[in-house]
């Protein structure tokens, strides 16, 4: 017999993921928008459509406990969302923007493995072995996504350096137009 407190955190917590992700939705477009590397562009567009389905999975886990997803309000997400559109204000350029996207990426990725693994293990001990396939699912998409954004933060960051070291005699922008004009 399932506990009733255990499953109460269940859902709430899912109504958390589905908040989180919804931000992300949001997150995801803006962060593509912003990034000069087409690589990075791409990754973030694809993230946007994977956590569509993400979403959809969500939903049909809430359909078959008979809850709404609505609710609730991922402040976690909320942070990290706002750390990330703080990235994007700093007034970086090219790759030094591209690995502060990165980072900020990066640190929702293992936000969402962290939560990801935790609802899932919920979902077993609950029983709920659909819900659990569905959450793995995710779960691993979410650690695939990670790998991917570390991956081309070892190309991008060394891109970040380079930019900075040519920009390190005039920081001025007119020194570093005429820098890159040189280059």
């Amino acid at each position: 017999m399932p506990n009733e407190n255990l499953k109460k955190l269940y859902v709430d917590e899912l109504k958390d993921l589905f908040s989180a992700e919804n931000q992300l939705l949001k997150a995801l477009s803006k962060m593509a928008k912003a990034a000069s590397s087409d690589e990075l562009r791409t990754s973030f567009e694809e993230h946007l459509e994977q956590t569509k389905v993400q979403v959809q999975r969500l939903e049909e886990i809430f359909e078959s406990l008979d809850e709404s997803p609505k609710g609730k309000k991922c402040v976690g997400m909320e942070g990290l969302v706002k750390e990330g559109s703080e990235v994007m204000e700093e007034g970086f350029d090219d790759a030094v923007l591209d690995a502060g996207l990165i980072g900020a990426a990066r640190r929702v990725e293992h936000y969402e493995i962290a939560a990801y693994s935790a609802v899932c293990e919920f979902a077993k001990v609950l029983g709920q072995t659909k819900h659990a396939s569905l959450l793995e699912k995710t779960l691993a998409e979410e650690k695939q996504t990670d790998e991917k954004l570390a991956t081309l933060a070892t190309d991008i960051n060394t891109k970040a350096n380079e930019e900075g070291s040519e920009e390190q005699g005039d920081s001025s922008p007119a020194g570093k137009k005429t820098q890159k004009r040189a280059a």
